[in-house]
């Protein structure tokens, strides 16, 4: 397959992680910017914090989808064999597209969040067992410590074992993607790095209430 053919796909897969879930919600329904608030990310984890419960819920899902349609758009391909390692592989270029566009996204000026949900439906459209293992390894990090990005990076840091685990040998690509990811999420994570060796970082609560009145 020519990167010519790839091209649109991955102009499409940023432009659908480009949609800013959190920040249009924010402003829709309460007429808020969640980035002037809490962490300052239009995530869903700063939007639950800032929003509460549903507005959280619904970004969360959105973002989902979207690494999830990105990697969804190569069906589109005729002269490719889903579930072949060249399939993967075009899939992980249009996932990353997304999370990109999530982290910098076109329509919100280039101020989003840290793409984790993104990044996790992605993975779930190229490989499912990898994505469980993921998640499983952020909740109990979470349960845990009650930290969302320390969960986020220990999940993120898994994804290679469990690709090695998984596939073997046969997957190197996908082995040397998860790395670059686990790394780049350290490094959109690297402020909330800071606040947890200071001791400054916020604790997750399901039950807390929003920071921002919101009737």
């Amino acid at each position: 397959m020519e990167i010519t053919q790839l091209t649109p796909f991955i102009i499409a897969a940023y432009l659908l992680g480009s949609i800013p879930s959190a920040v249009w919600i924010g402003r829709a329904f309460f007429n808020i910017d969640v980035r002037q608030h809490g962490s300052g990310n239009a995530g869903a984890t700063n939007t639950l914090r800032v929003l509460g419960k549903p507005a959280g819920i619904a970004v969360l899902l959105i973002d989902l989808l979207k690494g999830l349609a990105a990697v969804s758009l190569l069906h589109f391909v005729d002269n490719l064999m889903p579930g072949s390692q060249e399939f993967r592989k075009y899939q992980l270029f249009l996932g990353l597209s997304a999370v990109i566009g999530h982290v910098y996204p076109v329509f919100a000026r280039f101020k989003g969040g840290k793409g984790i949900a993104t990044l996790l439906g992605m993975v779930i459209g190229i490989s499912w067992p990898i994505a469980l293992l993921c998640a499983l390894v952020f909740i109990s990090t979470v349960w845990l410590s009650r930290y969302v990005s320390l969960g986020s990076m220990m999940g993120a840091a898994f994804s290679p074992i469990f690709v090695r685990f998984i596939y073997g040998a046969d997957e190197t690509f996908f082995l040397y993607f998860c790395l670059a990811i686990a790394g780049m999420v350290v490094y959109t994570h690297r402020a909330n790095i800071q606040r947890l060796r200071a001791g400054t970082e916020s604790k997750f609560s399901f039950n807390k209430k929003p920071e921002v009145n919101t009737h």
